[in-house]
Formats: C-alpha cells, structure tokens, sequence
C-alpha cells in the first residue's frame, strides 16, 4: 500500500504525477525543478519568445530547487535530514557543477545522501537542474 503526497507550497507537477508517494518507509519524490509554485515563473532564468532559454542562472535554481524538495518533504511529513539518495540532472554539466556542487555542499553538510549527478540533453521545462530524491522515514513506532 503506498501513500500519494502533493505539496499547496511547491510547484504543480508538469504531468500526471504526484510531488511524492510514500511506500513503506520510503519516500520517493518525482523529479523536482525550479520552478516557483503558483506560477510558470523559474528563478534565474531568460526565455525568448519561443521559450527557449537565453540566460540562466544556475545558483538561483540550485537554491530554488533545494527549497521546492525541502517544501515537499515537509507536506509528506518529512525532512532534509531523511533523504539517503539523491539523483541530479544537469544540462550542462562543464559550465554549472562547480556551482551546483559548491551550494549542494551548503545545504548538505549535516546529511550526506548517496548522490549521482548526470547531465542530460534537456529537460521537459526550460529549467537547468532536477532532483529525484528518496527518503527513509521514521517508522511509526518511533525506531
């Protein structure tokens, strides 16, 4: 039996999906961008009129990102300190890992979940990373 988690504060998924789902004691969260919630609108980023990116800024989606998996989380009754795997996906892995990883060290420095970082082609919105994350809960009996 598995639990299905939308989070009010984070972005609406992009598809049929959602933000989490709970089977166990894992939490596995569907891939996470940018984007702010309630709105199209994705931090650091310039689009031209077809909506391709011009300019982006990879530190402000680092930090939005973070804060949309962190808003998440909390909706299923979770928290940072709780993720053990974490996958990333970036679209230019030359220009952006530096920076990514030197934020990814901020936020991570007291938990340290396995991590892989890939870079991919594209993603489905113009964003510049995505996370896909999994968290081990607490069981009920508090063990």
């Amino acid at each position: 039996m598995s639990e299905l988690f939308n989070a009010e504060q984070a972005p609406k998924p992009v598809g049929l999906y959602p933000h989490a789902r709970q089977v166990g004691n894992l939490l596995f969260l569907s891939g996470v961008g940018p984007r702010q919630a309630g709105s199209s609108d994705i931090p650091g980023v310039e689009l031209d009129k077809n909506g391709e990116i011009v300019n982006y800024d990879i530190a402000a989606q680092c930090h939005s990102v973070f804060q949309n998996i962190s808003t998440i989380l909390a909706a299923a009754g979770a928290s940072w300190m709780d993720l053990v795997d974490v996958t990333v996906f970036l679209t230019n892995m030359k220009d952006d890992f530096a920076t990514y990883n030197r934020i990814y060290a901020e936020y991570f420095s007291e938990n340290m979940p396995c991590r892989t970082t890939v870079e991919i082609n594209k993603l489905p919105t113009p964003i510049a990373i995505e996370l896909k994350c999994i968290a081990a809960l607490p069981s009920a009996k508090g063990e």
